[in-house]
């Protein structure tokens, strides 16, 4: 695991440095090294919170080498749609002692109930990369209910952690929720795979609501349905 991890913290410094400044990118190498040799946990938090004062909020710009690195990291990764403050959170939370998965989830567990908006998406979007991700199941389900469209596309678009760690009944209310909130359904990583009969039921019985209220219905939708009929 920490072989995984420091190859995957290289990607995101180089990303940061592309990115940022020269201090900007300073501060953040001080601020992960004093995590890693086990500074106060106010640090952490404290680091985690100043990220964007520091590193900035520019959108990545990758080419298609690094975006190709990203898969050999962790597959189905895209980070195309990560920001600097996002990428720079991230080395935050890889740089964090995980030795004692409770003490690890439970840091975790406190960032999640006091973050920000932009402290969401990034730990959202953090959640394949981090160490014991099957952990994060509960709290990633629970992040779906977010009225903060940001924080639920963080979950539910460009991201692997639902197609991988998802159950049914999960997987299949985000889908649906995707469409009542407008969110691109092609953007849902392993939408085709994850696929079953009791979305395909869901999907109707939702279009048929939206239809007899004389709304409009996504093709995206009726593409879904027909797929998933013509499995069976």
């Amino acid at each position: 695991m920490k072989t995984a991890i420091a190859g995957t913290s290289d990607l995101l410094r180089q990303w940061v440095a592309q990115h940022t400044t020269t201090e900007g990118l300073a501060w953040l190498d001080n601020k992960c090294k004093l995590i890693a040799d086990g500074a106060e946990v106010r640090v952490f938090f404290t680091s985690f919170s100043a990220v964007p004062r520091y590193v900035g909020k520019e959108k990545l710009s990758l080419t298609m080498e690094q975006l190709q690195a990203a898969q050999e990291v962790r597959s189905h990764w895209q980070p195309q749609v990560w920001n600097s403050d996002g990428t720079a959170r991230t080395l935050l939370l890889l740089a964090l002692p995980h030795n004692s998965a409770e003490e690890y989830l439970q840091k975790l567990e406190q960032l999640f109930t006091t973050a920000d908006m932009g402290e969401l998406v990034a730990l959202y979007q953090a959640l394949p990369l981090l160490p014991y991700p099957e952990q994060y199941r509960f709290r990633a389900a629970e992040g779906l209910r977010s009225n903060m469209i940001p924080v639920f596309n963080a979950i539910a678009l460009y991201n692997p952690y639902p197609q991988d760690y998802f159950d049914e009944l999960a997987w299949n209310q985000m889908v649906l929720k995707a469409l009542f909130v407008g969110s691109p359904l092609r953007l849902i990583q392993g939408l085709e795979r994850r696929a079953n009969p009791t979305l395909a039921q869901m999907l109707t019985d939702y279009a048929n609501e939206r239809l007899a209220a004389n709304r409009t219905v996504s093709p995206e939708l009726w593409q879904l349905v027909e797929h998933i009929n013509s499995k069976k």
